[in-house]
């Protein structure tokens, strides 16, 4: 209700706050601005009604497919259109005793509106598809030879709402996996945004991504149901139940807590995973106990962790693990790559957001995410591919 009322005020606000500011001055830019305005209010009410007369299951993912492109849109027209409103009416009541208002408030207000809407339009259409392979190496000391070169293909955060309506798309991405020969295939988690039925028969999909030695994922804190309103107990395990079954039938060896030791010729390479839980700032990590007892006969440790923060807090300087492999960020799908300076809102909330990171002797490696997450675009922080090789240092 407040979310409509919203609405309908900014309808009459910014009909009011043009009709004000081109009145005597240009008839062209006032009808041309009404136009324009119209247009994009058709839009956003067309969306509001969708997602508000929805009535299949909350994860079916035309549903979060709508609930995102609303989000979008908001962020796109609604959001600017109230920051012209209040600078528009902060100068008209500044103004009040000459019946006018502040003429380059009003159009400042335009041009953050113009500027927003240019930026998500953009990331919508072009930023979240506009996909990067980040090549990685990991110098790692005493490196077992069999080891040397070996690559590992990593994904994560799909959320396969954001493939809804571009199947065409994911499966030319697993095929650009296959095309970088990779030893291993991992995927850190979050296959999904709300439950298992986002998932369809993506399945088949995913299956054209093969690892010489095998594809393993783990759950991320989307895959468990958290986000799925009103959700009970028994509903969180049924949904795990189902999306880990969908998970396997994807290619994948799902680990829950739990590790496998490869032969590679002569080395050994351990391979564990933990679930993880919760939203932020209560996010919840696995039995990692658990997760890597025996491995501490492997030559090389890698932990799939969802969460970063789980390196900081329990794994770097307090185990053995050599390489965790994480995602959860997304770069917060907005923010600055270059060579020379890097940053995203993401900093604010997880120390280590994005890239390579040492401790000692110890790695973590933290994914983009090839989806997108509640809102449709990406600006400046594009999905990504990591191909990690493990180099032998001397």
């Amino acid at each position: 209700m407040i979310l409509f009322l919203i609405l309908v005020a900014s309808e009459y606000l910014t009909f009011l706050a043009f009709r004000q500011h081109y009145k005597g001055f240009s008839r062209t830019k006032y009808y041309l601005s009404a136009l324009v305005n119209t247009v994009l209010s058709i839009y956003l009410w067309i969306l509001y009604a969708e997602v508000s007369s929805f009535g299949g299951r909350y994860d079916d993912p035309a549903h979060v497919w709508l609930m995102m492109n609303f989000a979008g849109a908001v962020s796109a027209i609604l959001f600017p259109r109230v920051i012209f409103d209040i600078l528009h009416f902060t100068g008209k009541l500044i103004r009040l005793h000459r019946n006018t208002h502040i003429r380059s408030l009003s159009n400042a207000g335009i041009f953050i509106w113009i500027i927003i809407f240019a930026l998500v339009t953009g990331g919508s259409i072009h930023g979240k598809f506009n996909f990067k392979t980040e090549n990685i190496s990991v110098n790692v000391k005493g490196l077992n030879k069999d080891l040397d070169g070996f690559r590992i293909v990593q994904i994560s955060d799909v959320h396969q709402t954001t493939f809804f309506r571009h199947k065409k798309t994911l499966r030319n991405l697993m095929l650009k996996i296959n095309s970088y020969n990779p030893d291993l295939v991992i995927n850190s988690g979050d296959f999904v945004e709300i439950g298992y039925n986002e998932f369809g028969r993506n399945d088949t999909i995913f299956n054209i991504a093969k690892g010489r030695y095998g594809n393993y994922a783990i759950l991320g804190n989307h895959d468990i149901g958290t986000y799925y309103p009103g959700i009970t107990e028994e509903g969180i395990d049924t949904n795990i139940a189902r999306i880990s079954k969908l998970i396997t039938a994807s290619g994948y060896h799902l680990l829950r807590d739990e590790n496998v030791i490869l032969k590679i010729g002569g080395a050994r390479l351990g391979i564990a995973g933990t679930v993880t839980r919760g939203s932020y700032p209560n996010i919840t990590h696995g039995d990692l106990g658990k997760a890597i007892a025996g491995l501490d006969s492997a030559d090389f440790r890698i932990l799939i962790s969802h969460d970063p923060n789980h390196w900081e807090s329990d794994i770097s300087n307090k185990t053995n693990i050599d390489l965790t492999l994480s995602g959860h960020t997304h770069g917060m799908q907005m923010g600055i790559l270059t060579k020379n300076f890097r940053w995203s809102p993401s900093k604010y909330f997880y120390k280590n957001w994005n890239g390579l990171y040492t401790n000692g002797k110890q790695f973590l490696y933290v994914n983009r995410g090839l989806g997108v997450i509640r809102l449709p675009f990406r600006i400046f922080m594009p999905p990504e591919i990591t191909v990690i090789t493990l180099v032998r240092a001397s």
